[in-house]
């Protein structure tokens, strides 16, 4: 007895199967997107370190020709002076090429920024290599999209974050006027931990809307050009937050505790290497710490992405004039999902079949029962005399 599966069966594997889509692990499913684009994390760190060098190295031309002729910096031969490292702060404050100079870093960086993050978001969705190529590419195609939402993420920090701004200003004078010492600090940290909050809803949503922008991206229009529009990431974002709140912010504050831990566990090391003769191990341990703190916001964004795929946009409407995208390189034709594909040639052995013959063209046949044949000639069986020998 052959054993078949019936449609019920089927059913109820397919709602398991779609269960633990969605329930997924975002940390570690994200740890795992990270680590499959791990290039794109490496190359947001060469960059990082590469604007950051440039920085470094005007300030520390600008610190030997203040140090260079001061009788005050010997004290920095033998250790560290935080007197002398003031003065040198108020010198360089004086210095406006220094400034331009991290306004340039600054900028490069966050156009850097816009570059890298939409193709690692890519790479996160599709799982294609993480080249540097690709990371550019993908950024080009998406820089303005992100730009938007940047200023669309300002406004609505203005609008929510101004007013517990001022409820915050009032919130601290009362608290200088009622209270001091441990008890005033605390109630200070308490408002600034409250605020820090609801920023990081705010982070975590707009994060969200970059996500789905770049998976909205991957449609097809009816007139053969990506989907940009930005709205369309909007509510898509919203909904998924709303349906894993707490999974997703639990998710986002712990990484994010990580890395400002990280951070603040190699700057902490690194201020009492400070006395030693040598800088090379500061300057690791900095670069170690921010390194590790990159590495758990590229660890958000895949933890993000996994939110994605479990509730794509792709699911969430259904809009005719939308078309899937088998590829995600911008070269590649679209095919429509609603592509009918051809008949099937015909058979090119066909079945036989009977044909009977035009019977009425010639006539009725009949059919004798007792068929006759004529009789056959008499010298047919007729045998030929023997021949005599004497004839011979």
């Amino acid at each position: 007895m052959l054993y078949t599966r019936t449609d019920p069966q089927i059913d109820e594997e397919i709602a398991i199967e779609e269960r633990t889509i969605r329930y997924r692990s975002l940390l570690f499913h994200g740890l795992r997107l990270l680590l499959a684009s791990l290039p794109a994390l490496l190359w947001a760190f060469v960059f990082n370190l590469f604007y950051a060098f440039i920085t470094t190295l005007r300030t520390s031309n600008a610190i030997g020709h203040i140090t260079d002729n001061s009788l005050a910096a010997q004290s920095l031969h033998h250790g560290f002076d935080l007197g002398t490292v003031s003065f040198l702060g108020l010198k360089l404050s004086e210095n406006s090429s220094l400034s331009s100079s991290f306004g340039t870093s600054t900028l490069l960086f966050l156009t850097t920024y816009f570059l890298l993050v939409p193709g690692t978001l890519l790479c996160y969705q599709t799982g294609i290599p993480a080249r540097l190529s690709t990371l550019l590419q993908a950024g080009i195609l998406h820089f303005w999209r992100f730009v938007r939402i940047l200023i669309l993420y300002v406004i609505v920090m203005a609008i929510v974050l101004g007013p517990l701004g001022v409820i915050y200003s009032k919130y601290s004078d009362y608290i200088d006027l009622h209270f001091v010492e441990r008890s005033a600090f605390l109630l200070e940290m308490a408002g600034i931990l409250v605020l820090a909050l609801v920023a990081a809803v705010i982070r975590l949503y707009f994060d969200l809307v970059e996500v789905y922008t770049v998976q909205v991206g991957l449609r097809i229009r009816s007139n053969g050009r990506p989907d940009r529009r930005v709205r369309k990431a909007i509510l898509p974002a919203l909904r998924a937050l709303g349906h894993n709140f707490l999974r997703a912010y639990e998710t986002f504050i712990l990484l994010s505790i990580l890395g400002l831990a990280a951070i603040a566990g190699t700057s902490y090391v690194a201020v009492h290497t400070l006395a030693q003769p040598r800088s090379w191990p500061l300057f690791a341990l900095t670069q170690a710490g921010l390194f590790l703190m990159l590495l758990t916001r590229f660890w958000q964004r895949g933890a993000e992405t996994t939110l994605s795929l479990n509730f794509p946009v792709f699911n969430e409407e259904a809009d005719p004039e939308i078309h899937a995208r088998t590829n995600f390189m911008p070269s590649v034709a679209p095919i429509a999902t609603d592509y009918d594909p051809p008949a099937p040639p015909a058979d090119l052995i066909p079945t036989p079949q009977h044909i009977e013959p035009p019977l009425g063209e010639f006539g009725p046949v009949v059919v004798d029962p007792q068929p006759s044949f004529p009789d056959p000639p008499a010298d047919l069986y007729r045998t030929k005399p023997p021949v005599d020998q004497a004839d011979l």
